[in-house]
């Protein structure tokens, strides 16, 4: 029979955690269990590879100290790790025996949560340990308590013997019907494989780089394609130009989502256009880079944009109106 101890607190002389799994190592050793324990604190930089050492497993102790509020962050990731990569079929035939000791409030509660997230992997919880110490050294001399750890380690080892059955738990139905360990469905092998890889700093910066470095070309992808838009823009608005005698006139034409603004000057048969900011134009007009891509393509009006409220402007609206007479754009 193999028991695995994971233990999530510091590793403090005076933590009593370490005491009780201690006990219960020494208690188990004696039946002839082996027992293989993992200090969490030394192995965080390795935790989301630990859910492969439950395979060689028939039972598991997961032993946490409250030092302020709840399990500590070491026992989470591993509680985390456990949902990500472990084999979820092997952890339902795991029996869990929670040890939780506490200088602060919170034992029972942080043992419950122990339980409720073993529960949810769709493992077997037991009965657990739980005890607020207020003096370990008192604690540790003290023989009945003891004897109550010896005999929980007893109880534990008959239960994970003889198999026993438990009763059925809600929350088992919670995770098949609500929750998801993945958005992408792997087999144990390779939810193994990739928590090495998750665990390999080395990999996860090249992947990040990687990342970054597609970011930057999509981005600069986009900008060319976004560029040569504008350009067609100036372009078309120059070939559909049909002046007004004496008509003189600026517009300031802001896109909201590329934060672009196409400025037109139009001095009787004089036409200018570029982008940049113009905030004394006698049209200042903000709609989407969608709206201005229709409108320059002929397939909607200036005035019909204004009207429809998809396209908002300050200064003349008379001079608003007009746009749409000296710019004749062609359907495309």
């Amino acid at each position: 029979m193999n028991v695995n101890i994971y233990y999530g607190g510091r590793g403090l002389i005076e933590d009593p955690t370490i005491y009780v799994i201690n006990k219960l190592t020494e208690v188990l050793e004696e039946i002839r269990v082996n027992v293989v324990r993992y200090n969490l604190y030394e192995e965080k930089n390795g935790i989301a590879v630990l859910p492969k050492t439950l395979k060689k497993a028939d039972g598991v102790i997961l032993a946490t100290t409250v030092e302020w509020l709840g399990i500590g962050g070491f026992m989470q990731q591993f509680l985390d790790a456990c949902w990500l990569y472990a084999d979820k079929e092997h952890i339902s035939k795991l029996y869990m025996l929670p040890v939780v000791m506490a200088n602060s409030y919170g034992e029972r509660e942080a043992e419950l949560f122990l339980i409720k997230a073993w529960d949810m992997l769709g493992g077997i919880s037991c009965n657990g340990l739980h005890a607020y110490v207020e003096d370990h050294v008192d604690f540790e001399t003290n023989s009945t308590y003891a004897q109550i750890i010896e005999k929980q380690a007893e109880t534990f080892y008959k239960i994970i013997n003889q198999k026993t059955k438990m009763f059925p738990a809600s929350s088992s139905v919670i995770r098949n019907n609500l929750l998801k360990s993945s958005s992408i469905d792997l087999t144990p092998q390779e939810s193994e494989q990739l928590s090495m890889y998750v665990s390999d700093d080395t990999y996860v910066k090249k992947q990040k780089e990687d990342i970054e470095e597609l970011a930057q070309i999509f981005k600069g992808m986009l900008e060319t394609q976004e560029n040569e838009s504008n350009q067609e823009f100036l372009r078309n608005i120059k070939e559909n130009f049909h002046p007004l005698n004496d008509f003189k006139a600026s517009y300031a034409i802001t896109m909201s989502d590329t934060g672009n603004t196409l400025v037109i000057e139009v001095n009787g048969t004089n036409l200018d256009c570029f982008y940049g900011e113009k905030n004394d134009a006698d049209v200042i007009a903000r709609t989407s880079y969608e709206i201005i891509n229709r409108i320059i393509n002929g397939r909607m009006t200036v005035q019909r944009a204004f009207m429809s409220g998809e396209l908002t402007a300050k200064g003349n609206f008379k001079t608003l109106r007009t746009f749409d007479q000296i710019f004749q754009f062609n359907v495309l």
